[in-house]
């Protein structure tokens, strides 16, 4: 079955119909890797970088340079997104698993489908500490009517987003809070911070700009990190975690 995510229709922004996708080449970009063999490669993605080409950013890409580190993912799932089984958002940093081989590719995007054997944290900046210090968020989450790149907590025509949290610490107005997710919505801890009333410090789409200004070192980015991925090895069902350190602009809030 083709996998929808790669199908591009005239009128959209992106290639008209019919029309091959371009292959993304090598490029020799700095990769850390935290994980590699065989069939899979856990990698820290920095902030700033996208995991693969897009309208506008053909280049400098995660794909680009995995391409170039391990030429062979080339042929493993799709043409654009060749190894990518998850993503994370531009200023998101933090640690993904890419697959190297094409068994590795279906099994593990069954796996994140599913989202049942996969565990995510993440941490986060928000302005001010949910109250009660943790807790568990379960709503629907859709785009907003009238702003397509919005997601919001909807009542209906939604998909459901199971979110908890823990506050770790606190500093000034600021608090450092974990994240486990037990689904993958687009935005889903950005849409689910803000709808506690606690936005991600320098979130440009659910934040508070004011306060992000007020800050003695005004953030520029959105302050998430997945700091953590534990799943199964996709071949010999390992268990398998990986860690990402987060980056000194967290720090600073903890």
């Amino acid at each position: 079955m083709r996998d929808r995510s790669d199908i591009r229709r005239k009128g959209n922004g992106t290639r008209p119909a019919g029309v091959p996708p371009a292959r993304p080449g090598p490029e020799r970009i700095p990769l850390d890797i935290l994980f590699e063999d065989a069939d899979i490669l856990a990698v820290y993605k920095p902030a700033g970088m996208i995991v693969h080409p897009a309208p506008g950013h053909t280049s400098g890409t995660l794909v680009n340079a995995l391409l170039a580190h391990c030429p062979s993912i080339a042929g493993v799932g799709s043409v654009e997104r060749p190894g990518i089984v998850h993503r994370l958002d531009r200023e998101t940093s933090g640690v993904m698993v890419v697959a190297k081989t094409g068994r590795a590719y279906r099994r593990l995007r069954q796996m994140f489908e599913a989202h049942d054997s996969i565990r995510k944290t993440y941490l986060a900046v928000l302005h001010g500490a949910p109250s009660p210090r943790e807790g568990t968020l379960e709503t629907l989450i859709g785009r907003r009517r009238w702003d397509a790149k919005r997601m919001a907590v909807v009542e209906r025509n939604g998909q459901r987003a199971v979110t908890h949290w823990q506050t770790l610490s606190r500093r000034h107005s600021l608090a450092l809070v974990e994240f486990t997710i037990d689904t993958g919505r687009m935005h889903q801890i950005r849409v689910h911070a803000a709808h506690l009333g606690h936005p991600i410090v320098g979130d440009p789409l659910y934040g508070d700009a004011a306060a992000d200004r007020r800050l003695a070192h005004p953030p520029r980015r959105p302050l998430l990190h997945a700091v953590q991925l534990c799943l199964p090895h996709p071949i010999t069902g390992e268990t398998m975690t990986f860690t990402a350190e987060p980056p000194p602009d967290l720090v600073y809030a903890g």
